[in-house]
């Protein structure tokens, strides 16, 4: 069993380290909120745990191998969120994270991008990279194994 995690970003290269860790995580819309008094943006998810498909190598990528972990993700410092194709009025619609991008920009601000399988995009617009991820719970058996095409 692996140790919960709980990293915290600050930096493009941390949010990398999030964006592999988060790869696949499965959540619904409904699992998302933005809360602009508190200026967060949170997120509850279902990443699969690829940290450790790594520690038992790639011979173990079959069916029924992995497994997943329910996680918290939130961004603080979030000045405002745009949201395309992604169907807000539909809570249980399922969204798939495929990446979470980081733009830099002059003035000292950032955006952060999740790209969702299917087109939908999330930009938080922050005044600095400023997040946690957190496992919240204990580890299940994966339906199955995310797969990506080399091209």
């Amino acid at each position: 069993m692996t140790q919960p995690l709980r990293l915290l970003a600050h930096s493009t290269a941390d949010i990398d380290v999030i964006s592999a860790v988060l790869q696949d995580a499965a959540m619904t819309v409904g699992d998302m909120t933005y809360l602009p008094a508190q200026k967060r943006f949170a997120i509850v998810a279902n990443r699969f745990v690829w940290e450790a498909q790594h520690q038992t190598g790639p011979g173990n990528r079959k069916k029924g191998t992995g497994r997943r972990k329910r996680a918290g993700l939130h961004f603080d410092d979030v000045q405002k969120t745009e949201i395309q194709l992604i169907p807000r009025e539909r809570k249980d619609h399922v969204l798939s994270l495929l990446a979470i991008m980081v733009t830099d920009h002059d003035d000292g601000t950032a955006s952060i991008m999740l790209n969702f399988a299917g087109g939908g995009k999330i930009r938080l617009v922050v005044e600095c990279i400023n997040a946690t991820l957190m496992d919240l719970g204990d580890s299940w058996p994966a339906l199955r194994t995310p797969q990506h095409n080399a091209d």
